[in-house]
């Protein structure tokens, strides 16, 4: 559908420099060769791709929705050259479908410690703010819950399924008995999951209020802050509820028919590199786990996350 490949170069520097004289001057031609190109494509498409006006090349509508594409499709050849590049000099670039919040709270707290087990690994990361939902495509590893019932997808196991309320040691300590707790919750989880909780640790028993986010990451942050209860997911909590700067809420575990996996990319196969990085992530979150069930014994963790 193009005259010329060169076609799309002279677009490109005549719609970002917004001057047919300044993309000559760039690429290193005439200003009468730019002109031309760009006359020609024009004539290809049948439709005009700039307004001349007093010197200056102003894209039209559709001239816009060609400049985007065209610059979408030179920044992801850019990230190919980078990359080849990286391999060359023995650097591989790792990129991981995790929620925000799993981020966040569990992997830059140790980010330092994966960077040292994996030198030559470059991170990147397709965050996701809410529910982890959508397909695994175009990276290297994706966490992901599914159904129990579910057909299998060629999944690893991470974990099952639990959360648990969960606040900051300030919030369990400092307010006054009649006051009542704030429930933060997640936009997107259903109901009022805090009426599945007879009681909590807090002890406070006036009337509940509630925070709602859109972001996970934010929810966390919030139990964090002391500014009420939140329901933790032991994927995205259990490094604050190691460290004390988080503690149950309640000793009722939450465990659902859904489990949670790293998934392989389903349009391309499994690196090896990427299989280390989740296994490494496995291994450090098991290990963590069973220090919470040796801090908590009474929640029994080991026997409900595996």
């Amino acid at each position: 559908m193009l005259p010329s490949s060169n076609a799309l170069f002279v677009f490109d520097a005549a719609a970002r420099n917004g001057s047919f004289t300044a993309a000559a001057a760039e690429l290193n031609v005439t200003q009468p060769a730019v002109s031309r190109m760009l006359g020609q494509f024009e004539d290809h498409l049948g439709v005009r791709l700039f307004d001349r006006k007093a010197g200056r090349a102003v894209l039209t509508e559709e001239g816009e929705l060609l400049y985007r594409r065209v610059l979408d499709g030179f920044r992801s050849i850019e990230t190919g050259l980078i990359e080849i590049e990286r391999r060359r000099k023995g650097t591989e670039t790792v990129t991981l479908s995790v929620s925000s919040a799993f981020t966040t709270h569990w992997l830059m707290p140790r980010i330092d410690k994966l960077q040292r087990s994996f030198p030559n690994v470059d991170l990147r990361f397709q965050l996701i703010s809410g529910a982890l939902r959508g397909p695994v495509e175009n990276v290297d590893l994706g966490m992901r819950f599914r159904d129990r019932d579910e057909p299998y997808s060629g999944g690893t196991l991470v974990m099952k399924e639990v959360m648990l309320p969960v606040c900051s040691p300030s919030y369990m300590s400092e307010a006054e008995p009649t006051e009542g707790n704030t429930i933060i919750r997640l936009a997107e989880t259903p109901g009022d999951w805090a009426t599945d909780y007879p009681s909590f640790l807090t002890k406070r028993c006036g009337p509940a209020k509630s925070l709602s986010f859109s972001d996970y990451a934010v929810v966390v942050q919030a139990g964090l802050l002391g500014q009420g209860i939140a329901l933790g997911w032991l994927t995205v909590t259990s490094h604050w509820l190691l460290t004390g700067a988080l503690v149950p809420a309640s000793d009722v575990l939450t465990t659902t028919r859904r489990i949670c996996e790293f998934l392989p990319p389903r349009n391309r196969p499994m690196r090896p590199i990427a299989a280390e990085i989740r296994d490494w992530i496995i291994e450090q979150m098991h290990g963590e786990i069973a220090q919470i069930d040796r801090l908590y014994p009474r929640l029994e963790l080991m026997d409900a996350c595996y």
